[in-house]
């Protein structure tokens, strides 16, 4: 969701306002996150933040798209494996940490505020489950998954799986690790690679 119009604006208060936003999300959740607060870590007024965004749903769901990568970031997928290769990358490795931190925050406290759940829903899950299927749609079109096959239920079991990684697995995890769980789950799902 774009920043309300205005006057021009400072690109540093603007990654000022958003990088807070994020640090405070992943520190203290929706609910420990205010304009405030968010005012107060990037060293601007309330004013300036409410200038950019009206409201905490706005500017949270700016943060978390922000932060996570959505479907408009991500190029489409040769393939099933290509596909978890990416999302192993994003949640592992180094950088991964802050990003993991947040998807944790988000499964455990999103629900307990409807109007940010149902934005985020619209803007990015909604998106991606879009991507997730449209990858899945064209490796049964090769053969990789039989025609009868539920590619609803098969983009669930994945997207469990990187639940699973991230509710049960250190924050220090390599990407090879991640990938590895990841493939280990294809591989027991109907998904056969052609040659």
């Amino acid at each position: 969701m774009p920043p309300t119009p205005g006057r021009p604006r400072s690109a540093e208060a603007d990654r000022a306002v958003l990088g807070a936003a994020l640090e405070l999300l992943v520190e203290h959740g929706v609910e420990g996150t205010s304009i405030e607060k968010v005012a107060q870590r990037a060293g601007v007024t309330r004013a300036t933040v409410y200038r950019r965004y009206p409201d905490k749903t706005r500017l949270l769901l700016a943060a978390l798209l922000k932060g996570l990568r959505t479907p408009s970031d991500l190029p489409e997928c040769d393939s099933v494996e290509e596909m978890l290769s990416m999302w192993a990358q994003g949640l592992g490795g180094p950088d991964a940490a802050g990003g993991r931190r947040l998807l944790r925050r988000l499964m455990t406290g999103l629900h307990d505020h409807p109007e940010l759940h149902r934005a985020y829903r619209e803007a990015g899950i909604a998106r991606r489950e879009r991507w997730i299927r449209s990858t899945l749609e064209r490796a049964r079109e090769r053969g990789e998954f039989p025609p009868d096959a539920d590619l609803a239920v098969v983009g669930e079991i994945l997207t469990s799986a990187v639940t699973t990684h991230l509710l049960t697995r250190p924050d220090t995890c390599t990407v090879r690790e991640v990938e590895d769980h990841l493939l280990a789950v294809l591989h027991h799902t109907c998904y056969r690679r052609t040659p």
